[in-house]
């Protein structure tokens, strides 16, 4: 059997075509080229380290996501280093979060200090010293660029077109979708940011959605090719987020065996609304003040985006609610800072919902992860959420913000236990169509595909 074609890529692009410069024999339809397999992944999250502990800052979601597909890529037999930039001097350049995944930090303006709005002056820096890590390696080093965020996706296309791969991009959010459904006194995304998403999606070879819902907006909002669009779920480390005894959980948390637990995890900024929970919260007292005795509110997490302007508002709003305590009744809501993902599963356990009362998701990963512990989730029906759970069936899904209508949906869950109990057997349900293991198998398939295209094309 003669010997695989050996493919040679130039470091650049034909001037005259704008496409990929390839060299090497005359065999692109060779059945074996078509099939090489994915070696190694250039990841790209520049503005938050996969490393970072969610919940805070800039670090959420997409985080998780991040370090979370790479674990499962490497499991595949793919090498994957992913590049952030650093945000402290003590952090090691190189850091191997597990067998096959490599973290590298790329120092880029200030350790410190440095806000998400001020990134792009630093994309220039950031994208040498991604071309220089690479540069180290004979070419054809990384076989595909996956970015995430649209400040990564800029630096991507640079990648894609030095190396000759193809770009895979997920957006996880959108100015455009962001702006159309603002909280109350949050900023509006800046027109550079709308700018460089729309590049970013003219740029990039395949484009991953995490829900059908995000997939249209990027087509009706960003005119993308629908050809070059695939919906991937995001998963959940179904190992992690399971069942577990609920008075235990409760005991290791100093809750009480009895209390209406109302849990809310995530950033605190103004697009994840907290607030609304809290003001829900008050309404429901309000209507059954005898609820007050066994009623706990921990919010988990800390201040983010637009939330570090005024950190202390919400506390404050808690105490304008008589929540906290301070007029004398029992306080209700008990401010927790970020945990690990075990911790985290922990708490999920041990409520009685979880709230997610979001103004927009792109998929809603704590309302997943909620769900795989057995905990119904009451939802804001906005985004991905209405993806990730089914209302009547693994939770509640709530069309408006109006707190209202969200205590209307946390008494149906708190005070009706047959039908508490049959949504947690439907959130366990719903959890089994995401893991992460098949999140990983589906984007495997996205970048062979954008590589055999990229290939057509040349």
């Amino acid at each position: 059997m003669p010997a695989e074609p050996q493919w040679h890529r130039t470091r650049g692009i034909n001037p005259g075509s704008g496409m990929f410069t390839v060299v090497g024999p005359d065999e692109r339809d060779d059945p074996e080229v078509a099939v090489d397999p994915i070696r190694r992944v250039a990841m790209i999250s520049l503005h938050t380290s996969p490393l970072d502990q969610p919940g805070t800052g800039d670090a959420g979601g997409m985080n998780v996501y991040v370090i979370e597909l790479s674990k499962r890529l490497a499991a595949q037999g793919i090498a994957v280093d992913i590049f952030t930039r650093a945000t402290s001097s003590a952090v090691p350049p190189l850091v191997q979060a597990c067998d096959g995944v490599q973290v590298r930090h790329i120092p880029a303006g200030p350790f410190e200090g440095l806000t998400k709005s001020e990134l792009p002056g630093q994309l220039c820096v950031f994208a040498r010293e991604v071309l220089r890590a690479e540069a180290a390696h004979p070419v054809g080093h990384y076989d595909v660029v996956h970015s995430h965020y649209w400040l990564s996706g800029q630096v991507g296309a640079l990648a894609r077109d030095r190396w000759g791969v193809p770009l895979v991009h997920s957006m996880h959010t959108m100015a455009k979708v962001k702006n159309d459904a603002l909280a109350a006194g949050d900023t509006p995304e800046p027109a550079a940011r709308i700018i460089g998403e729309e590049q970013v999606v003219e740029a990039a070879d395949m484009l991953v959605a995490n829900t059908d819902i995000e997939a249209k907006q990027l087509i009706n909002l960003y005119d993308a090719d629908p050809g070059r669009v695939e919906v991937v779920h995001p998963g959940v480390d179904l190992g992690v987020f399971r069942p577990q005894d609920r008075s235990a959980a409760r005991a290791r948390l100093g809750l009480p065996a009895d209390a209406a637990v109302l849990l809310f995890a995530g950033r605190i900024q103004p697009l994840k609304a907290p607030d609304v929970l809290l003001r829900a919260v008050a309404e429901l007292l309000a209507q059954t003040p005898e609820l007050r005795s066994r009623l706990v509110v921990p919010i988990v997490g800390g201040p983010s985006g637009t939330g570090l302007e005024h950190p202390e508002s919400l506390a404050q709003l808690a105490g304008e609610l008589g929540l906290d305590g301070a007029d004398g009744t029992d306080g209700v809501v008990r401010f927790v800072p970020p945990v690990s993902q075990e911790e985290l599963a922990r708490w999920c356990a041990a409520a009685t919902l979880v709230a997610v009362p979001s103004y927009n998701e792109s998929f809603g990963l704590v309302a997943a992860e909620a769900q795989a512990t057995g905990t119904p989730v009451v939802a804001a029906a906005v985004g991905g959420l209405t993806t990730v759970v089914r209302h009547g069936r693994s939770g509640l899904l709530v069309d408006t913000h109006d707190p209202r209508d969200w205590a209307d949906a946390l008494r149906r869950v708190v005070e009706n236990d047959a039908f508490r109990d049959r949504l947690a057997a439907g959130a366990l349900e719903q959890a089994r169509l995401f893991s992460w293991e098949h999140t990983a198998r589906q984007t495997l398939d996205v970048y062979r595909r954008a590589r055999a295209e990229v290939r057509e094309a040349v």
